[in-house]
Order: C-alpha cells, then structure tokens, then sequence
C-alpha cells in the first residue's frame, strides 16, 4: 500500500510528464528544452519541479509565450482531465488569466 507522499510523489510525476509531453507535441524537442531553460533560469523551475511550482511555471511559461500560454495551458488541462478520466468543469476562459490555469490544476490534482 503506498504512503500518502508516495501517491503525491506519483501524481506530481504524473502530470509533469503530462506537461512535458504537451510541449513537445506542440513545439518539439529543442524548443520545449529552450522553454525549460528559461523556467530554469529565469524562475528556478526544474523540470521535475513543475507541478510543485505550478503558480511559477505558469509565470514562467507566459513570461516565454506571451498570450500563446493560455492557449497551451488550456491543452494541459485537457490532457490532465482526459489522463485522469475527469469531467472537464474548465471555467478559465479563451484569454483568461495565469492564476486561472493554476487554480483548476490544484483542483483537478486533489480530485485525482
């Protein structure tokens, strides 16, 4: 039977596979590594912090993208709900806010 930090443990792996997989799919290999450079750099965000930091790589990735960030982090949060056989209950809207992406992933997390 795992601990309850063995399951935190896993589902943080979990989704930042998710995470990484998204990025790759959109903007392949050399690009995405670029992406987690800048985190890294510029937000202390490693690439297996992700999920930890959510609320900085959020920052991170729109300070990187632009207005293009929402669009991936709308993507991430389809395949976190379609990974974890979640009803998608999105509210964050086509131009919304970072803290909006942050806010559904600590809930789908916690409904997982």
């Amino acid at each position: 039977m795992q601990t309850l930090t063995q399951q935190t443990d896993a589902k943080d792996d979990k989704v930042s596979k998710i995470i990484e997989r998204v990025l790759t799919q959109i903007f392949g290999k050399e690009a995405t590594h670029l992406i987690y450079k800048h985190l890294e750099r510029r937000y202390s965000v490693r690439r297996n912090e992700v999920s930890e930091k959510l609320e900085l790589f959020a920052e991170g990735l729109e300070d990187f993208l632009k207005s293009g960030a929402y669009v991936i982090e709308r993507k991430i949060l389809e395949d976190v709900w379609s990974t974890y056989g979640l009803v998608q209950k999105s509210h964050l809207e086509k131009h919304g806010k970072g803290a909006c992406f942050v806010s559904e992933m600590k809930q789908l997390l916690k409904e997982a």
